[in-house]
C-alpha cells in the first residue's frame, strides 16, 4: 500500500505541473506573439513481474505485470506555428508572417546588455538626445537593427512602412525617406531557447553542456538571406493558443488528478483496516 501511495503522489505532483502549463497558456491566450507550450509525460522506471513458466493459459494481454512508479513531466515543447494576424491600422505595429523568425531586442541582463528575441511587434517611439527618437518595445527596450544597434532616427518622422526584406522605411516632414534594416533572427532549434517572459526568449546559459553553439541555435538574417523575411505592417500576430484544446486537456488532467487522489485515499483506507486487525 505504501508503494501505491508513492506511485500516486509522484504522479500528482507532475499533474500539478501540467495544470500550471495549461493555465499559463490560457492566461496568455490574448498575448500577442505568445507561443503555447505542450507538456508531455514520460513513464518512470517500472518493475516487471513475469507469470509462472508453468502457466500456459492463453491471454490477450501481455504476460506478467508491470508495476510502475508513476509518471514524470518531460520538457515542455513549444508550438511554433504562426498565429493569426490581427489588423490594427497602427503604423508601429509589425507582424512576422514566417515561423521561427524573431525581432531582435536589446534588454538589460546580468552581464550587461543582451539580445532577446520576440514576435511581439507592437513598438513605440521614445525620445532621446539631439532631436532623435528610438524605436522601443512596450517595456521600453530598444529594437535592434541588423547591426545589433538601437534603431534611431530624427523626431520629424510622419510615416512608417515596411518594405520587402524586413526594411523599415520612415518619411520625414521634408519629404525625404530613410530605410533601416530591422534585426531579424531565425531560431533553428527553438526548443533549446529559454523563455524569459510570455513573448521574449533568450539563449540558454548552458550551451556548452547541451553540446551546441550559438550558430547551431540562431541564424541572423543578413544580405541576400533577408529575402526570406516575412513582415506585415499595421498588424500584430495573435497568440497561437487553441482554447478548445487547452480546455479539453485541462479536463483530462483534472480527471487524472482525481483518479490518483482517489488511489491515495483507498490505499490509506486499506492501511487503516490492516492496522485495525487485532
Amino acid at each position: 500500500m505504501i508503494r501505491t501511495m508513492a506511485t500516486a503522489t509522484n504522479t500528482l505532483s507532475q499533474l500539478q505541473n501540467q495544470i500550471d502549463v495549461i493555465g499559463n497558456n490560457l492566461a496568455n491566450s490574448s498575448t500577442h506573439g505568445y507561443k503555447a507550450s505542450q507538456a508531455n509525460f514520460h513513464e518512470l522506471l517500472y518493475q516487471q513481474f513475469n507469470n509462472d513458466k508453468a502457466d500456459e493459459a492463453p491471454r490477450q494481454s501481455p504476460p506478467g505485470i508491470r508495476y510502475g512508479a508513476g509518471a514524470v513531466l518531460g520538457a515542455a515543447q513549444m508550438n511554433w506555428k504562426v498565429g493569426s494576424l490581427q489588423m490594427t491600422g497602427r503604423e508601429l505595429d509589425f507582424a512576422l508572417t514566417e515561423p521561427k523568425q524573431y525581432f531582435n531586442i536589446l534588454a538589460p541582463g546580468e552581464g550587461g546588455e543582451q539580445t532577446v528575441y520576440t514576435r511581439q511587434g507592437n513598438f513605440y517611439i521614445s525620445p532621446v538626445d539631439n532631436g532623435q527618437v528610438m524605436l522601443v518595445t512596450g517595456d521600453g527596450y530598444p529594437v535592434a537593427d541588423s547591426a545589433g544597434l538601437p534603431i534611431l532616427f530624427a523626431d520629424d518622422v510622419t510615416d512608417y512602412s515596411v518594405r520587402p526584406g524586413g526594411i523599415l522605411e520612415v518619411k520625414h516632414t521634408d519629404g525625404t525617406a530613410e530605410t533601416i534594416e530591422m534585426g531579424i533572427t531565425v531560431m533553428e532549434r527553438p526548443n533549446l531557447m529559454t523563455r524569459l517572459s510570455a513573448a521574449n526568449f533568450g539563449l540558454p546559459e548552458n550551451l556548452a553542456d547541451l553540446g551546441v553553439t550559438q550558430q547551431d541555435v540562431l541564424t541572423e538574417l543578413q544580405g541576400d538571406a533577408r529575402n526570406v523575411i516575412g513582415m506585415q505592417n499595421q498588424a500584430l500576430e495573435a497568440s497561437n493558443v487553441n482554447m478548445q484544446k487547452e480546455m479539453t486537456d485541462l479536463i483530462a488532467v483534472q480527471r487524472s488528478y482525481q483518479f490518483n487522489a482517489r488511489a491515495v485515499t483507498l490505499a490509506d483506507q486499506m492501511l487503516g483496516l490492516i492496522n485495525g486487525i487485532r
